[in-house]
């Protein structure tokens, strides 16, 4: 089978591995020079002069994504090396919220969520039990709710330190939205595989994976280099029409005929190229109507504001923010703590607005008020801030999104296609695989 994969962002990448793997003749075609799509490296200069590669987001993993790492294990790369694991905890600077303690780090899940939770700084055990019921209750329920109802809906009946401290945060960083707007259903799928779910090698699935390295250094680079030749970044695919034996893919000055495509780039652009059909035939008319469904899709943004001072180091690898209008972040990372043996990422600092809204210049600058006031550094100065304008879709309650089968030897992958997950990397990846098992 002769396969082109169109986008070489982490849906894109793991399909033609995947593909490649069962014995397809693929090539995967990237419009630009640095795969990755939104979780890619991005070359930098802190205000010293130092040159350094940040990420054009900060992200994170869990132990429960098992498709990811298992991906990145069968390229050569050993998740325990390139990622710092970390039992559950969501650390305050205050000292307040969640953190597993050490001799619960080892236990499995769920056990050692409960064991963070009973154990959670500054919370009444009349709190810390009303959580422990709700996860037992949604573990009962199967994790299915209705599913119009909203995260905040869902656990109106938990107290104000659960939202704010542990429900509002791993809601913010999985769905990118609010509590009062992100869905339910969406959201508990992630809290099954989370709490009650498999983790991957020595990690709990609740276990927090945080990169130790650039983006492009824990998928993209090994992928491509397993690709080979198969690869062609720079090109840019502008058109494809269907054949009588497949699907024709042209772009400045090429075409080239292919038996089956998956295409696997951002949602606006594979609207535009896929709903451009002309004609009535049966597969004009799906094309048109999977990008009309494409288009309805809302977006929201994500800003990671990086900054640096000499000495600049946090209490932890990572830290939750207590988040307002004036005070926009809800997390922190300290990129020295995760290289410590990269010089040019000491005293750097990686600042996480999820759902974020306004001006970059604004936001940078209540970040970094914000981190002088909750961290203590008012000294730090700005690297760069990347705003990633349609980061994820906006995963609100009942929302039907783009499948998977779009015409008859034409498929999608992205982390905004229908699947249990919301715009993470996970989802990302298991969309790519399957992609190929319809693909066949």
């Amino acid at each position: 089978m002769k396969l082109a994969v169109v986008g070489a962002g982490w849906a894109g990448l793991a399909a033609a591995v995947e593909a490649m793997d069962l014995g397809a003749d693929v090539t995967l075609f990237e419009a630009t020079r640095t795969p990755g799509g939104r979780a890619r490296a991005l070359p930098a200069t802190r205000p010293d002069g130092v040159p350094l590669r940040l990420d054009n987001g900060q992200h994170i993993l869990i132990g429960a994504y098992r498709y990811t790492l298992g991906l990145m294990q069968r390229l050569g790369i050993e998740p325990e090396q390139v990622l710092l694991g970390t039992p559950l905890s969501l650390p305050y600077p205050d000292g307040g919220g969640l953190q597993t303690p050490a001799w619960a780090a080892r236990w499995p899940a769920p056990l050692d969520a409960v064991a963070a939770i009973l154990t959670a700084s500054g919370w009444s055990w009349g709190e810390r039990l009303a959580l422990v019921r709700a996860s037992l209750a949604w573990q009962r329920s199967g994790f299915v709710c209705p599913p119009s109802l909203t995260v905040g809906e869902l656990c109106r009946a938990l107290p104000a330190r659960a939202m704010d401290e542990l429900i509002e945060p791993l809601c913010v960083s999985a769905l990118n939205l609010p509590a009062a707007q992100a869905s339910a259903q969406v959201f508990l799928a992630v809290m099954r595989d989370a709490l009650f779910g498999q983790g991957f090698g020595r990690w709990s699935a609740s276990a927090l994976l945080l990169p130790r390295d650039d983006l492009g250094a824990l998928l993209p680079d090994a992928a491509c280099r397993h690709l080979g030749a198969r690869v062609r970044l720079g090109t840019r695919v502008t058109a494809l029409q269907d054949t009588e034996s497949g699907w024709t893919l042209a772009g400045d000055g090429w075409s080239e005929d292919f038996d089956r495509v998956i295409w696997a780039t951002a949602a606006s652009h594979a609207a535009s190229t896929i709903g451009a059909a002309t004609g009535e035939s049966a597969s004009s008319t799906a094309r048109r109507d999977w990008a009309a469904q494409t288009r309805q899709l809302d977006f929201t943004a994500i800003t990671t504001v990086y900054a640096w001072a000499p000495d600049a180091r946090l209490p932890a690898p990572m830290l939750a923010l207590r988040n307002s209008p004036d005070a926009p972040a809800q997390f922190a990372f300290d990129r020295g703590q995760l290289r410590p043996d990269d010089p040019s990422a000491q005293g750097v600092l990686a600042f996480v607005v999820s759902a974020s809204e306004g001006e970059r210049d604004e936001l940078q600058q209540r970040v970094l008020a914000q981190a002088g006031q909750q961290l203590g550094w008012p000294n730090l100065q700005a690297i760069q801030t990347v705003v990633e304008k349609r980061a994820t879709f906006a995963c609100t309650p009942a929302l039907k999104r783009p499948a998977t089968a779009i015409a008859p030897g034409l498929w999608a992958a992205g982390d905004y296609i229908d699947g249990p997950y919301p715009a993470t990397i996970e989802g990302a990846v298991r969309s790519g695989l399957a992609a190929v098992a319809r693909a066949g």
